[in-house]
């Protein structure tokens, strides 16, 4: 009998096909990759969007198309903050990676009046749009996402803002390997379940998709504040995408009350192959890491210093 186990389990490892070799390795205390699973919103969720319509619900922000989308097979989406009509070397260097990429560059950047959008955009981009500050990014990723339905249909969509630092590597692989519809890079479990919106993936977006998504990337409304872009947007967007597509991320962490995967493990996340450090490590979440680390992870990682 143990001799017949033996070959049967000899047989069975020949057999079975080995597991795919994924772009990214696993982090401890993470599900990797993670495909949408629906969890009950917490109370505290609805309380905050009913708070979030009562309070910051305003009509779109001012924008401006100067320059247009054209038809291409894939797009990059580059919502840019620039309150003082600057370029910092951070967004420089963001800039640079995307334009590596095989696809356009449609930048949407957020300031004060139409006379700041920084002149050195328009020669690095291949589509640009101005909008107001109101309305976070939310607001500019609607912007951008329903210019490519109207002018590029059927075009992938990597999006990012400028919240995060990178992308560093070759997250190509990420992108083209990712087996959803709507990928992102983490999910958690604050509030519900959900994608984190500083940067992910949409496949064939078209006109019908930003319809299903009318409630997460309207043109017609914004919510005011970040607050209530959290409650109102962001926690809701792949619950809201998974009612006509698949979705998914490359790691879910159960975040509970905690911090953040990206914010509680930069390091793991860096040597598993996420492409990005966030920025908060140097404004609201500066003392959770040890900026030294952070700063050689940066230089390692060719990033011009961050002041």
């Amino acid at each position: 009998m143990a001799a017949f186990a033996n070959a049967q389990a000899l047989v069975q490892s020949v057999a079975m096909p080995s597991p795919p070799t994924l772009p990214v390795r696993a982090v401890p205390g993470t599900v990797s990759p993670w495909t949408f699973a629906r969890s009950r919103p917490w109370p505290r969720a609805y309380a905050g969007r009913l708070r979030a319509i009562v309070r910051s619900l305003r009509p779109a922000p001012d924008r401006r198309e100067l320059k247009p989308v054209t038809p291409r097979p894939r797009w990059s989406v580059y919502f840019l903050w620039a309150p003082d009509g600057q370029l910092t070397p951070a967004h420089r260097f963001t800039l640079a990676r995307l334009r590596e990429r095989d696809a356009g560059l449609l930048v949407v950047v957020a300031a004060p009046t139409l006379s700041l959008v920084p002149e050195a955009l328009h020669d690095m981009v291949d589509a640009l749009w101005w909008k107001a500050l109101p309305g976070y990014d939310f607001s500019g990723y609607a912007i951008g996402l329903h210019a490519i339905a109207q002018a590029s249909p059927g075009a992938d969509v990597f999006v990012m803002n400028d919240s995060v630092m990178g992308p560093f590597g070759d997250f190509e692989p990420l992108l083209a390997e990712a087996p959803w519809n709507l990928s992102g890079f983490t999910a958690a479990s604050l509030f519900e379940n959900h994608i984190q919106s500083y940067a992910f993936q949409l496949r064939a977006v078209t006109p019908a998709m930003m319809r299903s998504l009318g409630t997460i990337f309207p043109l017609r409304w914004r919510l005011d504040r970040f607050q209530d872009v959290v409650f109102g947007q962001e926690t809701r967007f792949a619950r809201v995408a998974s009612r006509s597509m698949t979705v998914g991320a490359w790691w879910w962490y159960d975040t509970g009350y905690g911090l953040d995967l990206v914010l509680k493990e930069p390091f793991a996340l860096i040597e598993a192959g996420y492409p990005f450090v966030k920025r908060s490590f140097f404004g609201k979440y500066s003392g959770v890491q040890d900026a030294e680390q952070i700063h050689a992870t940066l230089a390692a990682l060719g990033h011009p210093p961050v002041e």
